[in-house]
């Protein structure tokens, strides 16, 4: 069977030995919640569900659409955090999945569910501890516990809450605040009915940071981290000879046409490029449709025959182009990549990213679901 015309390779061993790393730099009773929400940050939900399930204790998502499709695949415990509305708590709970929960009328649904249905739903309370989304302010705890441990149908498994601010700055005061409030809240449902509950704050950052320090979480949430993307660069300096990360993506297209263009020819929509002298060039059958951002007009490289070549022109819906003058021998069909390594040459999600004043997350997150996955051992 040919490989696909576009595609994102997923490697099998580098996830793996991701998470691998991140057991031995965490505390040994932490279990590993794996991220995979936004489909699996653009590298495919199922696909690396499949390829991790041994090697992790929780997925994480976010709703009840990606729980659907994750069900076809893994029977793993399932944290969702995000929003399920009313209607689809039921299907939530017959899928197994564990929720997060910070509305005391969604708990009593959920406690008429767990009494109708014989099982009771295993709930997560999230609260919001100086982040200022979803959660329970500090100063509704008591009630909400008092209220909760009225419910007898639910099962609370642990309380959570998320940083708000590590990976932007070196400055931790604000982070260190959070911790306080959310020690704080924890102590208040254990005096209150909740005495064996569990706790969660970490995600890959905090994890970094906090962990097996001023935090000892029974749950850490793995998510930049697993796909071998650091969640930022002050991060990366301080702790990437601590732990070792290795990127799981390659984005890969082939090339549809070359040819040549003279001098003074524009490129592309809203003649953004004009040539200053003769000039090959490829064009690139992806584009804004498949992920790619508009910002990347005339700005940055990818990879062909591992050698750099710039982006000249705007990119379409679903084709840009690139100079490939330089590069000798260029022809239709040959693999060209946009993000992760060819040879030895390099073009990072964090490179993209910096072109274009975004972050790593949303570039790799955005990638279209549509592309195919391959899994590469």
């Amino acid at each position: 069977m040919t490989k696909p015309l576009s595609y994102i390779e997923i490697s099998k061993s580098a996830l793996i030995s991701n998470l691998v790393n991140f057991r031995r730099f965490l505390p040994s009773q932490s279990r590993l919640a794996a991220v995979i929400k936004g489909n699996a940050y653009g590298h495919g939900q199922n696909e690396v569900a499949k390829a991790i399930e041994k090697h992790v204790d929780y997925f994480q998502l976010d709703g009840i659409e990606e729980l659907r499709q994750l069900r076809q695949v893994t029977k793993k415990p399932v944290l969702i955090l995000g929003y399920v509305q009313p209607a689809d708590l039921e299907e939530a709970v017959r899928l197994n999945a564990e929720l997060g929960i910070y509305d005391i009328s969604i708990a009593k649904k959920l406690n008429t569910l767990g009494k109708k249905l014989r099982k009771k739903p295993k709930v997560h309370i999230k609260i919001d501890a100086y982040l200022g989304r979803q959660g329970i302010l500090p100063t509704g705890i008591l009630k909400f516990a008092k209220i909760l441990r009225t419910l007898k149908h639910i099962e609370v498994v642990s309380a959570y809450s998320h940083f708000a601010n590590i990976e932007d700055t070196v400055d931790d005061t604000h982070a260190r605040k959070q911790i306080e409030t959310f020690e704080n809240a924890v102590e208040i449902l254990r005096a209150n009915g909740f005495e064996k509950i569990q706790t969660h704050m970490s995600a890959t950052s905090g994890a970094l940071v906090f962990e097996g320090r001023e935090l000892r979480s029974q749950i850490v949430r793995i998510g930049i981290g697993l796909y071998g993307l650091w969640p930022s660069e002050a991060l990366e300096k301080k702790y990437s000879k601590k732990l070792k990360l290795t990127p799981v993506m390659r984005l890969v297209t082939h090339v549809a046409q070359v040819k040549e263009l003279p001098p003074g020819h524009t490129v592309g929509y809203g003649l953004t490029f004009t040539t200053w002298r003769k000039t090959r060039i490829a064009v690139i059958p992806l584009g804004y449709s498949d992920g790619l951002d508009r910002r990347m007009t005339n700005n940055g490289n990818v990879l062909i025959q591992g050698k750099r070549c710039p982006i000249i022109g705007r990119v379409a819906m679903n084709m840009f182009v690139v100079d490939v003058t330089r590069v000798p021998n260029v022809r239709a069909n040959d693999e060209f990549i946009i993000i992760g390594k060819q040879k030895n040459e390099t073009i990072s999600a964090e490179e993209i990213a910096k072109n274009i004043d975004t972050i790593n997350y949303e570039i790799t997150t955005r990638l279209s679901p549509l592309l195919p996955k391959i899994l590469k051992k």
